[in-house]
């Protein structure tokens, strides 16, 4: 398992390990389309990124939240 600060650092290293490896087929056109917008900053959401993610693998997301009264 792999711990990520982000969905975008995950997926950043999704995109430097996993993608390279995937054949040519699987790569058409959904990944490859998320490989450029990510690689060129034309924007992907993290909606899309988690979505990626999770065709190969269980991604879980937290969130916490600390509030202090002064």
């Amino acid at each position: 398992m792999k711990t990520f600060n982000s969905i975008e650092e995950a997926f950043e290293w999704w995109l430097k390990n996993i993608y390279p490896v995937l054949p040519a087929e699987t790569k058409e056109p959904r990944y490859r389309n998320a490989w450029r917008d990510y690689t060129f900053k034309k924007g992907i959401s993290q909606k899309r990124m988690k979505a990626i993610l999770s065709d190969f693998g269980n991604v879980t997301e937290k969130t916490v939240v600390t509030f202090e009264i002064r």
